[in-house]
């Protein structure tokens, strides 16, 4: 069965490429969500005033991986310690959110984020954000795959 989850940790680049080589990710889309303008660009979300989030949404097999399993991938793929900041990438553009598609990965989510906070796993509060899904726009085509298509595996993040 098809189902689909959204994350945003950073530039969506890196955050693609990382879901994408997961057994039972059926196909991801970058793109932007969260925000208030109708189908932004990504000159417009790389403003900071669009209120958007660059995401990758991620269609998967619930029969092969579960929603879970992509929470630890979202987890230790970022820091998400980093208010609106990953690595070199500053900006509200680049927050840390999950943006839940039901109540069921709604509650998933907030137990993994407490589940995380209370590991003493990290020395700073988790910021990432949980929110509903709204409106998604994916972004425009040379975003998709971007590293792939280039022959990189992950962008370096430091």
């Amino acid at each position: 069965m098809e189902k689909k989850a959204t994350f945003g940790a950073g530039c969506f680049w890196g955050v693609e490429a990382a879901f994408r080589q997961v057994p039972g990710v059926l196909s991801t889309t970058v793109g932007y969500l969260g925000g208030t303008m109708e189908n932004p660009t990504y000159r417009d979300v790389c403003t900071g005033r669009t209120g958007h989030a660059e995401v990758v949404e991620v269609a998967y097999d619930a029969e092969r991986l579960t929603y879970d399993d992509l929470l630890t991938i979202f987890w230790e793929n970022h820091d998400p310690t980093t208010l609106n900041r990953q690595g070199p990438d500053v900006g509200t553009q680049y927050r840390s959110a999950i943006f839940y598609h039901d109540d069921t990965q709604k509650a998933a989510a907030a137990a993994s984020k407490d589940e995380r906070e209370r590991s003493g796993r990290y020395r700073k509060p988790i910021v990432t954000e949980i929110t509903p899904a709204t409106a998604f726009y994916s972004a425009e085509d040379y975003h998709q795959q971007y590293l792939e298509k280039r022959g990189l595996s992950s962008c370096h993040i430091g």
